[in-house]
């Protein structure tokens, strides 16, 4: 089968295609022949090689979610599984393939309704905004920054904000034209990258849902409410400054509040609950699912160039 590998740590030129042989399902997995497999900003950071002392080396297939068919089980798993329509999520890596070996306590079956390549424009970036908003205790009535907001965490944060009665949903993005398509999702004020601008936004946020971190995050606290939280859910600009909890201290008073989330250790009942629901809204049109473009499994490079040069709204999907 074909496989997308990190060759070299870098930029996107180091993905390869390479041939592999058919894995087999050990037990407690499920093998997924894979209509979709989901880009997404973890899979570049990873290809970087930003990641490399988290364990990551070359030779590693990125791609953390795939949708399609079940064509094999392995021991223990109910065969029934067989044939049927699938998300999977496979962890850090082994998506980028044109078939998948995918934990069975990973899977969840799809609507009839929902494409495979929806699946994986929501599959994570859904549960991530679900949860990163619980985190941060927001309540309908207070008001929300999403801060990268042309992302598929991003939007989901701002379709849920909105759905979840915030007073005012602020973005942060790159553009008017994205601005504008943001609005059409549920924001009521766009920002600059920077967080100026936005005629009439408020002066201050009760949640700030950060996926972006990076040198400039501290700024950001200079813009919560009194007992106001930023959730950081994602680092596509890397880390934040060693020193930015400082930030924090120096505001003592305001007691500000900041917290890092992944989904990780969310039990799985919930994520499953979770995203069955989400699955379900978007397969009724209650949630949009932003998929930027579709490519060919082959066209990893191009779409990790895209990812590189900040130009996708949305979601990029594999199609192996």
């Amino acid at each position: 089968m074909k496989a997308i590998a990190i060759r070299t740590f870098g930029g996107p030129e180091g993905l390869a295609v390479i041939d592999l042989p058919v894995p087999v399902p050990e037990a407690g997995q499920v093998l997924i022949a894979a209509e979709a497999v989901g880009v997404a900003g973890a899979d570049t950071l990873i290809r970087s090689g930003a990641l490399a002392a988290y364990g990551f080396k070359e030779g590693h297939i990125p791609g953390g979610e795939v949708a399609g068919r079940v064509v094999a089980v392995g021991e223990g798993v109910d065969t029934s599984w067989t044939g049927r329509r699938v998300w999977g999520f496979t962890g850090t890596g082994g998506g980028y393939a044109e078939q998948a070996v995918v934990p069975a306590d990973e899977i969840l079956p799809l609507p009839g309704d929902l494409s495979a390549v929806d699946a994986v424009t929501l599959g994570s970036a859904g549960v991530v905004s679900h949860f990163g908003l619980r985190h941060a205790h927001f309540a309908p009535g207070e008001t929300v920054l999403v801060r990268g907001a042309a992302g598929s965490i991003g939007i989901m944060a701002v379709q849920l904000a909105a759905r979840g009665g915030a007073a005012a949903v602020a973005v942060t993005t790159s553009s008017a034209e994205r601005g504008e398509r943001l609005r059409r999702l549920g924001a009521t004020h766009v920002l600059e990258r920077s967080g100026a601008g936005g005629e009439g936004a408020p002066d201050g946020y009760d949640v700030i849902i950060d996926v972006v971190a990076g040198e400039d995050m501290p700024s950001f606290f200079d813009r919560l409410n009194p007992n106001g939280r930023m959730v950081a859910v994602g680092a596509v600009a890397g880390l934040p400054p060693a020193d930015f909890g400082t930030k924090i201290m120096a505001a003592f008073q305001k007691s500000m509040s900041f917290a890092a989330f992944s989904a990780a250790f969310v039990t799985p009942a919930d994520l499953r609950a979770v995203r069955g629901e989400q699955f379900a809204a978007a397969g009724r049109g209650d949630i949009e699912t932003v998929v930027h473009e579709v490519l060919p499994l082959e066209g990893a490079v191009l779409a990790h160039r895209k990812m590189d040069a900040g130009e996708v709204f949305g979601r990029i999907v594999l199609t192996p």
